[in-house]
C-alpha cells in the first residue's frame, strides 16, 4: 500500500531490488536526552534511521557529504551513528542515549560492526522524503541494485485527500474523480478525510513510477462530498462539474483505467536514466524543437487570422 512503501521507503516509487528499509525508532528514542529527536516528537513528527551497511568508517568529510544529500529532501540536518569493529559506537550524539537506548536501536535496525545508522527527525513527509534520498544515493554507491533486473511492484490505496498548509484546505492528492475506498465511504460522510483512501494504483519498477490509474467515481453522491469537502464554492462546482453530476443520475457505469508512460518503459529497458535518451525529438532545456525549430516568431497576418495579438512587454523570438 502507499503507507507501507512511504514508511518502508520513504517513496511511492522505490526501488525494489535491495532493502535499505527505513525504521520508525521514535518509541527508542521518545525517552533519550537529544532534543532534536524528542523536540520532533513532541511537534507531530517522526524520527526514522537506515542502516548502511558497512559504511562505519566513512570519515567526516563523507558524512558531511551524505548530509547534503539528506537535505535535498528537505531535512536540516542528518544525525548518525557508526558501529565500530570492537563493538563501540562513534557518534555526536552518542553521550544523549544510554546503553540500552544504544542496544534497542542497533537491534531495531538489525545492525553490526561496521554499519552506519543515519537518522532524520521533522515532518512526516521531510523524514520520507530526505531519507529517500539517502537511501537512493547509497543504492548507487553500494552497488546494490542488478542492472539486469527489473522488479515491478503495485502500490495501492493511495490517500484521497492530502492536507494543503498554505491554503489551509484540503486538496485532491491526485485528481477529484477517483473513487473512494468502498470500506472509507463512511469516513468521508463523517469528514474524516486524512484516513480516506483512494480507488487508485500505480505501476512501479526500478524507482520508477511506469503507469498510473483509477477507478473513478460513477455515483452523483459520492462526486458531491468530495467537491463540497474541496475548495470549490457552489457556484464554481455548479458551473465546472454541474453536467457531470447531472450526468450521474441516469445511471453512469463504473468505469477506469489506466496510463502507460511507454517512455519510461523503454528508459529502463535501454539502462538510461535520462528520459530525453528515449524521446524520439526531446526538447532542449530552453523546451526549443530544435527539429521543428519551435517554438518560432509569427508573422502578423498569422496572428490576424486567428485573433491574437502580442502583449505589449512580449517581443518576436529571434
Amino acid at each position: 500500500t502507499y503507507h507501507e512503501a512511504m514508511e518502508r521507503y520513504g517513496s511511492d516509487k522505490p526501488d525494489l531490488r535491495y532493502d535499505l528499509e527505513l525504521v520508525n525508532v521514535g518509541a527508542i528514542v521518545a525517552e533519550s536526552q537529544f532534543g532534536v529527536f524528542t523536540g520532533a516528537l513532541s511537534a507531530g513528527g517522526k524520527v526514522q534511521a537506515i542502516r548502511l551497511p558497512g559504511c562505519g568508517t566513512y570519515s567526516r568529510k563523507q558524512l558531511d557529504e551524505l548530509q547534503e544529500v539528506a537535505k535535498i529532501g528537505g531535512a536540516k540536518g542528518m544525525a548518525w551513528m557508526a558501529l565500530e569493529a570492537d563493538g563501540s559506537v562513534r557518534s555526536p550524539i552518542a553521550k544523549f542515549f544510554s546503553p540500552e537506548q544504544i542496544q534497542a536501536l542497533q537491534a531495531a535496525l538489525a545492525a553490526a560492526p561496521g554499519d552506519l545508522l543515519v537518522f532524520v527527525a521533522d515532518k512526516p513527509g521531510v523524514v520520507a522524503a530526505s531519507l529517500d534520498k539517502v537511501r537512493r544515493e547509497m543504492g548507487r554507491r553500494l552497488k546494490l541494485a542488478d542492472k539486469d533486473e527489473i522488479v515491478f511492484g503495485w502500490v495501492v490505496d493511495f490517500p484521497m485527500f492530502e492536507w494543503n498548509a498554505e491554503a489551509a484546505s484540503w486538496d485532491a492528492m491526485h485528481h477529484p474523480f477517483c473513487m473512494v475506498n468502498p470500506a472509507d465511504v463512511e469516513k468521508l460522510k463523517r469528514n474524516e478525510l486524512e484516513g480516506v483512501r483512494a480507488a487508485s494504483y500505480d505501476l512501479i519498477a526500478n524507482g520508477y513510477e511506469l503507469a498510473s490509474g483509477s477507478i473513478r467515481i460513477h455515483d452523483r453522491e459520492i462526486q458531491q462530498r468530495i467537491f463540497d469537502r474541496l475548495p470549490y464554492s457552489p457556484e464554481e462546482i455548479q458551473k465546472r462539474f454541474g453536467h457531470m453530476l447531472e450526468a450521474f443520475e441516469y445511471g453512469a457505469p463504473p468505469h477506469g483505467g489506466i496510463a502507460p508512460g511507454i517512455d519510461r518503459i523503454i528508459m529502463i529497458l535501454a539502462d538510461t536514466d535520462n528520459i530525453r535518451d528515449v524521446i524520439a525529438f526531446p526538447k532542449t532545456q530552453r523546451a526549443e524543437d530544435l527539429m521543428m525549430n519551435a517554438p518560432s516568431s509569427v508573422d502578423e497576418k498569422q496572428l490576424r487570422e486567428l485573433g491574437l495579438r502580442l502583449g505589449d512587454n512580449i517581443r518576436p523570438r529571434e
